[in-house]
């Protein structure tokens, strides 16, 4: 259990020195592809353009979320027209306020050819003729690493696994693996910014969610001849690197959560967070509490070459009472305290081919019996197939059971059988034979003697559905002095892992638009008079009767990847004496939690209260059929960890908190 600061209540709105900005950033919606709110994200634009501070579009497209197959096969998060429709959006804001634009993990993976594909995509956007005018300057930043680097730190000692659970990475691993990313930091975005400060747009290659937004800021905070990361205090990145934690995933941070949210970086390094939906607010609970979201601990941040240690932050409401002020953190370079730079490696491989077979059970015998039943499919289905070559698995999710109540036998379970076999046809001949079982196959006490599944959804008895991907590589590598860097395409490259390109897209001239400064801009001027009335509307739903269980008296309770091999829970809450009395309980703890999940203690990775956000967190190991396992490979059921809560849901409240409560509530 990690130790806790004394918890304070938030402070109400308050008076704040009005500070000169050193530039805004604005981010539409939190995953470039998922679509946006144009009217918000133009009505943000038009009041960044009433100040001379810089101002960016940056969003983030990347992520480990939606499991490996991204990395192991090539497709993209989103459709190809789904970016396309984002990206015709985006660049006509861009032309219109003088802003550029800056992505980052494009594709989802961030590799060179999704670098490569969004670069295609403005080209054919461009080449259309409503947009004959323009000629834009795109600038693309590379992060695959060549395998030969790998194997050279590995021999060396110099990779290691991003946390212990893990697997070791072998030389077979890596030849097997098509392609390895890095995730880049700021450094390689500020080498070509400061190379290319006229471009329009940059397309970045797998990078560290903050890192686009940590450059940006640093250039232009930075003296020409002085622009260094390095150059900055662990208090100044501290400010920027919080930034871009909270602006990469756009409108999470205000409540209720939105796509959008925009920041400001004052010249003291703070920054003044406010979101883009006229119906929301961000209040200091909501952004401190998205600190938390999909990271292993809520305090201390790892990243490429440091970690941000946000402990200290404080978060600070306005007086306009939508926008909140974050300021405190610090951010430990490594290089300082004379440790390598390290940067995380992602990649993941087939490892064979699946096939889906479902349907569900009514028999309350056969319901009773199932486990052996299924054991006995998996028996059946071994003896059919004594052909095929190579390993092969068959698993079973099995949904209708209350897992808080095993002792209830529902009316009707849904079953859907998963084969994983070397060859297509091999895991379909497997599937097929779980059928055959499932339909047929004799258990004590059968009465419904005709047949036992409900089977032939959609007409499709078994589906093939392709690859079966895994994570292989997610580990950190360390790098030589000054290998962060990135380099031209043409430079000496011996020396930086990354490089970047620059073109020009467009026969155009791109003429001067008048920014339209709509300093009576219509929409914005009602943001106030909506929020009141919105708010107005906001009631706190309260259990019917007493509480009970954990449910009954947190804001929120959610699971959520932290990274592909860890899932963490957050139980937040709204009310400041609810919170001191459930913290000073024995209701939320490592034991609790370990007990709840049927682990043991020592494989929870971190548990612990965070007073800023009125939460409990704890973190362990992804777990699948008792073994360590990781999102999105053979009989994943969960691929962003999103449904992992329910035993938190169901802890019950003992009488003595109640009593506690019940003065409080």
């Amino acid at each position: 259990m990690a130790p806790s600061a004394v918890f304070e209540e938030p402070s109400h709105p308050s008076h704040q020195p009005a500070l000169e900005p050193i530039c805004q950033i604005v981010t539409p919606v939190g995953m470039f592809g998922y679509g946006f709110n144009e009217e918000w994200t133009e009505a943000s634009l038009a009041v960044c353009a009433q100040s001379p501070a810089p101002t960016a579009l940056i969003l983030d497209s990347g992520s480990t979320d939606s499991g490996p197959s991204k990395l192991a096969l090539g497709s993209m998060t989103c459709p190809y027209d789904a970016y396309m429709r984002d990206f015709r959006k985006l660049i006509a804001l861009s032309i219109k306020y003088h802003t550029p634009i800056i992505l980052s993990s494009a594709g989802g993976d961030g590799s060179d050819e999704h670098v490569n594909t969004f670069q295609d995509m403005v080209r054919e956007i461009a080449a259309e003729e409503a947009n004959k005018y323009w000629k834009l300057k795109v600038v693309s930043i590379y992060s695959e690493v060549d395998k030969s680097i790998v194997r050279e730190r590995l021999e060396n000692g110099a990779i290691s696994g991003c946390g212990a659970s893990v697997p070791k990475l072998t030389n077979e691993i890596i030849d097997t693996t098509p392609r390895i990313v890095a995730q880049t930091g700021p450094e390689p975005y500020l080498d070509a910014m400061i190379r290319n400060p006229d471009f329009h747009i940059m397309i970045g290659g797998r990078a560290y969610d903050p890192a686009p937004y940590v450059a940006f800021a640093a250039y232009h905070a930075l003296e020409p001849k002085h622009r260094d990361i390095k150059n900055l205090s662990s208090d100044q990145l501290g400010g920027l690197y919080h930034m871009g934690k909270i602006l990469e995933c756009g409108g999470l941070c205000a409540t209720p959560k939105g796509l959008g949210a925009m920041g400001i970086v004052n010249s003291d390094f703070s920054v003044d967070i406010r979101p883009l939906d006229p119906m929301a607010k961000c209040v200091p609970l909501s952004v401190a509490a998205h600190t938390l979201y999909e990271k292993t601990r809520p305090d201390l941040l790892p990243g490429p070459g440091g970690a941000l240690d946000v402990s200290t932050a404080t978060y600070t409401p306005l007086e306009d009472s939508v926008t909140t002020r974050v300021a405190g953190s610090k951010f430990s370079l490594a290089q300082r305290n004379n440790q390598p730079f390290t940067v995380k490696l992602e990649g993941a491989r087939v490892t064979g081919f699946r096939t889906l077979m479902m349907g569900s059970f009514g028999d309350p015998i056969l319901i009773s019996y199932i486990h052996p039943f299924l054991a006995a499919a998996k028996d059946y289905a071994r003896t059919q197939n004594q052909n095929i070559s190579g390993g092969w698995d068959i698993g079973f999710h099995v949904y209708g059971f209350d897992r808080t109540r095993p002792e209830i036998i529902p009316s009707q379970i849904f079953v859907v059988t998963e084969t994983l076999a070397p060859t297509q046809k091999a895991a379909a001949n497997l599937a097929s034979a779980v059928r055959v079982h499932f339909a047929h196959g004799s258990y004590p006490g059968q009465k419904a003697t005709s047949g036992n599944f409900g089977m032939g959804i959609g007409g499709k008895f078994e589906i093939e559905v392709g690859e079966c991907t895994e994570f292989s590589v997610y580990h950190l590598m360390s790098l030589t002095d000054e290998e962060e860097h990135a380099k031209e395409e043409g430079e000496d490259l011996s020396k930086a892992l990354f490089r970047w390109s620059s073109t020009i897209i467009g026969d155009g001239t791109l003429p001067d638009y008048q920014i339209e400064i709509l300093t009576n801009h219509k929409f914005y001027q009602t943001l106030p008079v909506l929020k009141a009335k919105h708010t107005d509307k906001i009631k706190a739903i309260s259990p019917a009767g007493s509480p009970r269980t954990l449910f009954d008296i947190a804001k929120v309770i959610r699971s959520k990847n932290s990274g592909p091999f860890e899932v963490t829970l957050d139980v937040m809450f709204d009310n400041p004496s609810v919170y001191k009395v459930v913290k000073s309980s024995d209701l939320l703890s490592q034991s609790v939690v370990a007990k709840a999940y049927t682990l043991s203690e020592k494989e929870i990775v971190w548990a612990g209260f965070f007073d800023p956000a009125m939460a409990f967190k704890a973190t362990f190991s992804r777990m699948r059929r008792g073994l360590p396992s990781c999102s999105g490979g053979f009989m994943e059921d969960d691929v962003h960890g999103s449904q992992f809560s329910a035993p938190l849901r169901s802890l019950p409240l003992s009488e003595r908190l109640l009593r506690e409560l019940s003065l409080v509530m």
